[in-house]
């Protein structure tokens, strides 16, 4: 009875309540009844986006803008949309998008050991890999582990097939041959460490004494000179010439470090990554006790006996390295997958592919080019108006929304944003992936509406002279920030 009682007092009140509201009030007071989501109107839209193109052209720059409204497919502003230009980190979004239309959120990519066991030996040690962009030497010893599980205690000869991939360089990448940063690393279908080499500098114990090096991967670096260890006041100044020997690398070191417990590392990408993981296994093999006779070398193979084998995260998890970190490795190798179904992979077909999803999102504008999956120097172009129409499309494909919108960057939490628009931290309502080149400073993604779903896409691209794209990044966040203002005040 007491139940029953608190029913009627309930439904009493309710009754009460909506005769004081009356019939002519708002529908958002009215109970059972969902407010109507906030809209961005198109006058204040325009006037932010014609305040950002004036600011751009006093620095002697020039932009492309648009603002979509995600619910109702409505362009609400716009200044120079439809001017394909030069996307820098934005063509990530392509890259994220047709990886996850193509290979789907859950694919996993495998790198593993084959061949065939006599007698606790394998002649031909294979191993082949289809593309993990995380694949390390921390993986090659769990594979080695379970290859002397199997009872393996001699190994011939190792043979890397890398015949997923045809090609290693992406296009533009030779534009900076001299740069020898890891994110500029080639890709290859058995990368390692990301295809890049890093030395481990450890001071000795006593000033002049020479420092240890230690090499990550093993087994690829032959290691000439010597490091001095210096005062602790003594500064660091260190070098490392790479040159290739034959398929590896010589590492000429020299320098100074100063006394301490700090370990300094030196990185550096690997020119020609195909030879790398074979060298590796060898010495992780030797390293456990395996035996290896023969030498190491890079050919297709046909042995499909697997004896061991690690799998990468999924491709719905991988894609989080490009929104939030702007991984260029991790972005062209997942656009080269995009064409290696069937082996042979290469960037031409992989920008078919990538050109295909845009159609289809109709998000293809006049003078788009793709060229390469991580927007790297001077290679793509793509329009403020395809961008936005690609975030709208995603926003709205249940096949990739969860995973597209949440591997953007969140502004003033994390990735690239995390020093951005700090006011929207608390809210977490402005996901978007940003973008910088020495003359191009972009910014495209979403700002989220109450319900926590993306109510409007927006796409900036700026091209501004060497030295102002700091002033154009302020200008590019100015208007974000009014526009989640006036979606969210």
């Amino acid at each position: 009875m007491r139940g029953l009682g608190w029913v009627a007092l309930t439904s009493t009140l309710c009754a009460a309540l909506a005769l004081a509201v009356g019939p002519h009030s708002d529908a958002r007071a009215k109970p059972g009844i969902a407010a109507p989501p906030k809209q961005v109107q198109a006058s204040s839209a325009q006037r932010v986006v014609d305040t950002l193109a004036s600011k751009i052209e006093k620095l002697g720059g020039k932009v492309g803008a648009v603002v979509v409204s995600v619910d109702t497919d409505t362009e609400l502003a716009s200044h120079d949309a439809g001017r394909a230009m030069n996307p820098a980190s934005n063509a990530k979004l392509a890259t994220a998008a047709a990886a996850l239309l193509t290979l789907g959120p859950q694919h996993r990519f495998s790198t593993g050991l084959f061949g065939k066991v006599e007698d606790g030996a394998v002649d031909d040690l294979v191993l082949r890999g289809r593309g993990d962009p995380g694949f390390s030497t921390a993986n090659l010893r769990d594979l080695v582990r379970e290859l002397r599980a199997r009872g393996v205690t001699k190994v011939g000869k190792i043979t890397v097939d890398q015949s997923a991939f045809s090609e290693w360089l992406p296009p533009a990448f030779e534009q900076q041959p001299n740069e020898w940063a890891p994110f500029r690393a080639p890709v290859a279908a058995v990368s390692l460490n990301r295809n890049v080499v890093t030395l481990l500098v450890r001071p000795a114990a006593r000033e002049k004494d020479t420092a240890t090096v230690f090499v990550d991967p093993p087994g690829f670096v032959e290691l000439e000179g010597q490091i001095r260890t210096g005062s602790k006041a003594a500064p660091e100044k260190l070098s490392a010439d790479f040159s290739a020997k034959a398929d590896h690398l010589v590492a000429k070191v020299g320098g100074v470090v100063p006394l301490g417990e700090r370990l300094v590392p030196i990185y550096r990408r690997v020119d020609d990554p195909r030879a790398m993981a074979g060298y590796a296994l060898r010495a992780v093999l030797r390293e456990q006790g395996i035996t290896v006779g023969g030498a190491v070398s890079v050919g297709a193979s046909k042995q499909k006996q697997l004896l061991a084998t690690v799998t990468s995260p999924t491709v719905g998890e991988l894609v989080g390295r490009l929104g939030k970190d702007s991984d260029n490795f991790t972005a062209e190798m997942l656009f080269l997958a995009l064409s290696a179904k069937n082996g042979n992979a290469t960037f031409a077909a992989s920008a078919s592919v990538v050109e295909t999803v845009l159609r289809g999102a109709d998000a293809f504008g006049e003078g788009t080019v793709i060229k390469n999956g991580s927007g790297l120097f001077d290679a793509n172009r793509v329009s403020a108006r395809s961008l936005a129409s690609l975030l709208r499309f995603a926003a709205k494909d249940p096949r990739i929304a969860p995973e597209l919108v949440s591997q953007l960057a969140i502004a003033g939490v994390d990735g690239t944003l995390k020093n951005r628009l700090t006011r929207w931290a608390d809210k977490r309502a402005i996901r978007a992936k940003s973008a910088t080149l020495a003359q191009v400073v972009a910014l495209s993604g979403y700002v989220l509406g109450d319900d926590g779903r993306p109510a409007i896409a927006f796409s900036f691209i700026v091209e501004a002279p060497k030295g102002k794209i700091g002033a154009a990044r302020k200008g590019i966040d100015a208007a974000v920030d009014e526009l989640a203002g006036q979606l969210l005040k």
